[in-house]
């Protein structure tokens, strides 16, 4: 299994802090980088705007509630693009929307996980996707 380099796109300090710190007990995840918006994250992956020399994500972690575009939008632009629209996009949010959760489908998205409030229902979950994403399913090779 290769080292995986992952994008979070969160706007959410304390969800940020908690996310990398399970990524980073994670034995496969060798970067992490993180995006605050929705604009951000595209620029992130499309090499644009200051992220020119920027390694593509192999796996992104994104939240549907997000400033300047939101993950709907980014997920929609991300699959409507050849190369990175096969990267894996997981919906990580608090959002228990019937709406959310459909519309992340028709966009694509490879999985929606609602975050549970508490920390260690959050920690399993973190550990769920890594048991799934690392060991268990390939990644593509973007």
């Amino acid at each position: 299994m290769k080292s995986v380099h992952v994008l979070l796109v969160e706007d959410n300090e304390g969800d940020v802090f908690l996310t990398t710190e399970a990524l980073e007990d994670s034995k496969f995840v060798e970067e992490i980088s993180i995006a605050r918006d929705g604009q951000e994250a595209l620029d992130y992956v499309f090499k644009t705007n200051g992220f020119e020399d920027k390694n593509t994500p192999d796996l992104i972690l994104l939240d549907v509630n997000l400033p300047k575009k939101s993950g709907h939008e980014v997920l929609a632009e991300l699959k409507a693009h050849a190369i990175y629209k096969r990267i894996p996009v997981i919906m990580l949010t608090t959002s228990s929307s019937s709406r959310d959760i459909d519309l992340s489908y028709e966009n694509h998205a490879n999985c929606y996980i609602t975050k549970p409030v508490e920390v260690t229902g959050f920690l399993e979950a973190m550990s769920t996707i890594e048991q799934f994403w690392m060991n268990t399913a390939s990644l593509p090779y973007v």
